[in-house]
């Protein structure tokens, strides 16, 4: 009995405040929806320091005039540094080769090469990619070596963009977080008002306090509930209308790493629900204990 009362009781709050419940689900759905896609684009950018970082490689160039003394030294010091997995060394000939190959795409750029411009380099592969500055550090300067140059610098600043864009999502996230907050306590202030007969009531029966401000905490949770699935389906659509659709040509080139809806499943769906119902819940509990009297 007292469950299909709280249960009746929850349905005819959200019913009595319909506009401020709406208006409360929908700002915590934008709210959740920016710190979903906050959390995907930290998937996105692990997803794709997996793809590259794997491949990258570190170009120590050598000057011209270089000793083959000088050269075969160089190579042992690379071949000794527990840093490196592996070396190869490249002639002129050898490094346009390879700059035709990855530049296969872009005729142009291979059309205005010429091999003589293009110095010899060791081509050093790493145990771990993301600490190239021990290599640029120490071999930077060191006799025949012209420069050191390293594909992480270049990917270093993408993955600040990434960083940046999680940023303003989580930023803007927690904006409309606390305008939902602030949303939930006033809508909980107005329902308490409106009910405060029939909970004096119950208090006089003996209702104990907790029970009179369980509805009201339910009917939060609800919100939240509700407001978390909508941000997870705005956030399948997103990848549907978006993602699939603008990015298709640069992740079926292995630019950008899919984002699949099992990302979104988990555990970033779970998350938003979670985030969504206890906020909710907290913030009506504390409106209740600190402003409103049950």
């Amino acid at each position: 009995m007292r469950a299909n009362f709280i249960f009746s009781e929850v349905l005819t709050g959200l019913r009595r405040n319909l506009t401020m419940t709406v208006a409360m689900i929908i700002t915590t759905a934008i709210s959740l929806g920016f710190f979903g896609a906050g959390l995907l684009v930290r998937t996105e950018v692990d997803k794709m320091k997996d793809i590259y970082f794997d491949k990258l490689q570190v170009s120590v160039y050598l000057k011209d005039n270089i000793k083959p003394a000088e050269r075969d030294k160089l190579q042992q010091q690379l071949s000794d540094s527990p840093e490196v997995k592996g070396v190869e060394y490249l002639t002129q000939q050898q490094a346009y080769e390879r700059y035709k190959r990855l530049f296969a795409a872009n005729q142009g750029l291979i059309s205005i090469a010429d091999p003589k411009y293009l110095p010899a380099s060791f081509v050093v592969t790493l145990n771990h990619p993301e600490r190239y500055a021990v290599i640029q550090q120490g071999f930077s300067g060191s006799p025949g070596v012209d420069e050191v140059s390293s594909q992480n610098v270049i990917l270093d600043r993408i993955f600040n963009l990434f960083s940046k864009v999680r940023i303003a999502a989580l930023v803007i996230a927690l904006i409309q977080l606390f305008a939902a907050l602030l949303l939930i306590s006033n809508t909980i202030q107005v329902a308490a008002f409106h009910r405060r007969t029939e909970t004096s009531i119950m208090r006089l029966v003996g209702a104990s306090r907790w029970y009179t401000q369980l509805p009201f905490i339910l009917e939060a949770a609800v919100a939240g509930l509700i407001g978390g699935l909508l941000a997870t389906m705005g956030l399948l659509l997103a990848k549907v209308m978006f993602v699939d659709r603008a990015l298709a040509e640069p992740i079926r080139s292995g630019t950008i790493a899919a984002l699949s809806y099992g990302d979104i499943m988990w555990p970033t769906a779970p998350l938003v629900l979670g985030i969504g119902v206890v906020m909710a819940s907290v913030a009506a509990y504390v409106t209740l204990r600190l402003y409103v009297r049950l």
